[in-house]
């Protein structure tokens, strides 16, 4: 398969535009100016927010007018991230994408499908005259990915539609209903630095490519945290060894996203450098066994290293034992039985950098039950109070409870198994997506999110399956055609 022969082709001819758009979170002005162009030249009323979302209102087709209307929603913002040996300055270039059998990748960059290629089908829609729906309302967030900035900001009124259909879902043929809140823990130390004792060499160890992944979706497949493992080879060390002094220990970059790798740096007494080295041998070979399966990548590396200032020893230590000790993973699933024993409460240690004065470590929390939400916070954030760190949580996004007796999910469900002869799955996803805030704004908002088949989003690997894009615009489009009249 070949660009020229992707389907549905609106599709991917908007996608392909919209990859050629620089837009990181938080810095989407090029987008919003490209949506609000496109709306206006399209002779659509058009409106952008305070915040910068864009709503762009299209009236119904001849025969539709008087039914529901549906709002159809996608974030505009991508996750920006490279492998190591790619230089690309996303505020200023796009994304080269390229087809691999039945795959659409980037070269060497996140794709950015999650979420363009639900922008694109809404762009399709707005620009096709021979689509059959009822008036529409096709919603662009902003910030999504980092801090939910546009649907946070978004006032109540901006939408005035009956059902919402959310395209930011990541698996074809499973119909989401219910989605987790989240929360990240920021805990930060004032740190000494000193000079390292005469006769002492420095060792560097560092371990990437790992398979990483999203901090919510991708939580429960046991795959491996790069800041896990070298915090646990670290405090191993301190444990078997006197006079290792800590220097740096540093990894991971974006809340929402499993670090796919990280770096310490020590001082060590000449006399057990080679221990240290044949330690990491072992444990290498120890890991890489652990992670056979999930993480068959990994690339681990130990070289000496130019001396530095070293963190005084208690704080080293408290701050060592602290990322030992702090919960990662999944911590709890779902009582629910119509939730199939989804995750329900889960924690990621996303990032730690040992800065020249201070240490900044992040966490992420979710939940689908807010108060276990709670819970997991304060457990990550005692751990980190007793090794003696200032703690600040953000003020977090809420869940998405599922909607009793939804019209809108019936009919979703109605027009998937009228096209395909099978039943869709129906269920909740342990991540966050917008409807949870929406739902706060618009309590009687009927909504659901599906979308195409993507894996590995928020990495390099990030992909998309061409096949299912087609299935799901045909649902999408069967399923604005099948909205009911006002009663």
């Amino acid at each position: 398969m070949n660009k020229s022969e992707l389907k549905p082709a609106v599709v991917f001819e908007q996608f392909a535009k919209i990859n050629e758009i620089p837009r990181p979170s938080k810095r989407e002005e090029k987008m919003i100016e490209y949506l609000k162009n496109f709306g206006q030249s399209h002779g659509l009323e058009t409106k952008v927010d305070e915040v910068g979302n864009v709503i762009i209102r299209k009236g119904a087709t001849p025969g539709y007018e008087d039914c529901k209307t549906v709002i159809l929603q996608s974030h505009m913002d991508m996750v920006c991230d490279c492998l190591p040996d790619v230089k690309i300055d996303f505020d200023k270039e796009g994304i080269t994408t390229y087809v691999d059998g039945e795959w659409m990748r980037a070269k060497g960059t996140t794709l950015g499908a999650d979420d363009g290629i639900g922008i694109a089908m809404e762009l399709a829609i707005l620009d096709s005259n021979d689509i059959e729906h009822g008036p529409i309302e096709c919603v662009f967030t902003r910030d999504e990915e980092t801090g939910l900035t546009g649907a946070f900001g978004m006032k109540a009124g901006f939408m005035t539609g009956d059902y919402l259909i959310n395209l930011d879902s990541e698996d074809e043929g499973e119909i989401f209903v219910s989605c987790a809140g989240g929360r990240t823990t920021t805990a930060t130390l004032d740190i000494q630095r000193q000079p390292a004792p005469e006769g002492y060499f420095f060792i560097k160890g560092s371990v990437k490519g790992l398979v990483g992944g999203h901090s919510g979706d991708d939580i429960n497949k046991k795959r491996a945290n790069g800041l896990k493992l070298i915090a646990r080879f670290v405090y191993q060390e301190m444990e078997r060894y006197e006079g290792i002094h800590l220097v740096r220990l540093h990894g991971g970059s974006l809340h929402n996203a499993i670090p796919r790798g990280g770096y310490f740096v020590l001082a060590v007494p000449g006399a057990i450098k080679e221990n240290i080295r044949a330690d990491w041998n072992v444990f290498s070979a120890d890991v890489d066994e652990e992670f056979h399966v999930t993480d068959t990548q990994m690339v681990w590396r130990m070289r000496s290293y130019d001396p530095e200032p070293i963190i005084d020893d208690d704080t080293a230590r408290r701050f060592v034992y602290a990322l030992q000790a702090v919960d990662n993973g999944v911590y709890s699933v779902c009582q629910d039985e119509a939730l199939g024993g989804m995750t329900e409460t889960s924690s990621n240690l996303a990032r730690v950098e040992t800065l020249t004065d201070k240490i900044e470590i992040m966490s992420s929390q979710r939940s689908n039950v807010m108060s276990n939400l709670d819970n997991m916070c304060n457990t990550v954030a005692a751990v980190f109070k007793l090794a003696g760190f200032k703690v600040v949580h953000s003020e977090g996004y809420p869940a998405w409870k599922m909607r009793a007796n939804s019209e809108l999910q019936k009919i979703v469900r109605y027009t998937y198994h009228k096209l395909f002869q099978k039943e869709p799955v129906v269920r909740g996803i342990h991540a966050g997506l917008e409807c949870g805030l929406f739902a706060e704004r618009y309590p009687n908002l009927d909504m659901v999110s599906f979308g195409p088949t993507l894996r590995d989003v928020h990495t390099p690997d990030e992909r998309l399956l061409i096949p299912t894009v087609q299935m799901v615009w045909d649902h999408l489009l069967l399923t604005l055609k099948s909205i009911p009249h006002q009663s």
